[in-house]
């Protein structure tokens, strides 16, 4: 499959969401707090139920999600416990992250890592929630500025392109 093909596909997909650019954006903002929490297996499903109780769109909130990938997992979840730490006061504890990293890495499961925190004191899971939704907080309403921007000037753009198409062209001389 053609990497710069897909990647036009999902484009296009993005670009033709409906909703308006509010509902967009607030469940992009929505999917980018919950996607900051340390719930990996649960964070499409919260998003989803707080895009309903929200009224805004579950798609976005699904995909804005995805600020938590793999590939940055390691950093948004060491600083969410690192804040989670300062804010209640935890001394540091890099020897704990590292045996947490180390399980995530020889691919436990989610249910084994939860475990392991849990094991290690409720103020080190509290810390790493509490770090989570501070960070989300700080996160989802730029997400939310960032996309009303994004999904205001694709709507623009497509109904612009929709009303040059529908003007039909006189042949008057």
């Amino acid at each position: 499959m053609d990497i710069g093909r897909s990647a036009r596909y999902y484009y296009l997909r993005i670009r033709r969401l409906r909703g308006s650019p509010h509902q967009l954006a607030m469940g992009m903002a929505v999917g980018v707090f919950v996607g900051c929490l340390p719930i990996i297996p649960f964070q499409t499903a919260v998003a989803v139920a707080l895009a309903l109780c929200f009224g805004c769109s579950k798609l976005t909130a699904a995909l804005g999600t995805w600020v938590s990938n793999p590939v940055d997992w390691y950093f948004l979840y060491y600083y969410s416990y690192k804040v989670g730490a300062v804010v209640i006061g935890l001394p540091e504890q890099k020897a704990l992250f590292s045996q947490i990293l180390a399980s995530v890495q020889q691919g436990h499961s989610f249910i084994q890592v939860a475990e392991k925190i849990m094991a290690m004191g409720g103020l080190v899971a509290f810390a790493f929630v509490l770090g989570g939704v501070l960070i989300g907080l700080a996160l989802s309403p730029l997400a939310y500025l960032i996309f009303l921007f994004v999904f205001k000037r694709f709507q623009k753009k497509h109904y612009a392109k929709k009303a040059y198409v529908a003007i039909p062209k006189s042949n008057k001389v």
